[in-house]
């Protein structure tokens, strides 16, 4: 591997796309394109802003040299932060569901909502505490996944009171039945402009 697939390579873990990297070191699109291309080399100056920036030494990004202590000091990688984070978002609506369907007391929600609260402060600790090189993909991931469960039971609430006079978690059939088509489509169109800016924003690396 050399300095160019090293580049490459710390770009695609770190999850941000040529242009991304090229804003944050300070030089063109172009100038990233050349360097993992082979095209050209970058110069000591922005070897070291890279080194910083993917939390790396310049050794390692021009010899390919790692730090010998560099286990000791490792973070963990953010991906762990977002598989225990979307658990308990999933625990959170199913458990509040279930409570819901069972007991229909508004308890339920308060414990849904409690769990996607933990979810969320899991990814959060998660972003500060975790490896920085892989952040920025660990957050996509989190949002394309998580925003279907943080909206659910916020917006299943708002649905209820308005229209069925209850404070169900998930959304029951109301009358007129177009608002509970209503809420589908709000809920579907809502999710799904946060999955289409995350893979938007991934696909441009």
């Amino acid at each position: 591997m050399n300095i160019a697939d090293r580049i490459q390579h710390l770009r695609k873990v770190k999850g941000v796309s040529q242009e991304e990297l090229a804003d944050k070191i300070g030089v063109s699109r172009q100038a990233v394109s050349k360097w993992e291309s082979e095209q050209s080399i970058p110069d000591i100056d922005k070897v070291i802003i890279m080194s910083t920036y993917f939390d790396v030494t310049t050794d390692y990004l021009l010899k390919g040299i790692e730090n010998p202590h560099a286990d000791e000091a490792r973070r963990p990688d953010a991906r762990i932060f977002v598989i225990v984070g979307t658990v308990l978002d999933f625990v959170g609506v199913v458990i509040a569901a279930a409570l819901w369907y069972e007991q229909q007391l508004p308890m339920a929600l308060v414990v849904g909502l409690v769990f996607i609260a933990l979810g969320c402060m899991v990814f959060g600790v998660g972003m500060i505490n975790s490896d920085p090189r892989s952040k920025t993909s660990a957050q996509r991931t989190f949002w394309i996944v998580n925003v279907w469960l943080i909206a659910f039971i916020p917006l299943s609430f708002a649905y209820n009171v308005l229209f069925t006079g209850t404070t169900a978690p998930y959304p029951l059939v109301a009358d007129p039945i177009i608002a509970f088509a209503l809420f589908w489509l709000v809920y579907i169109t809502l999710c799904l402009v946060v999955v289409y800016f995350q893979v938007r924003q991934s696909a441009r690396g």
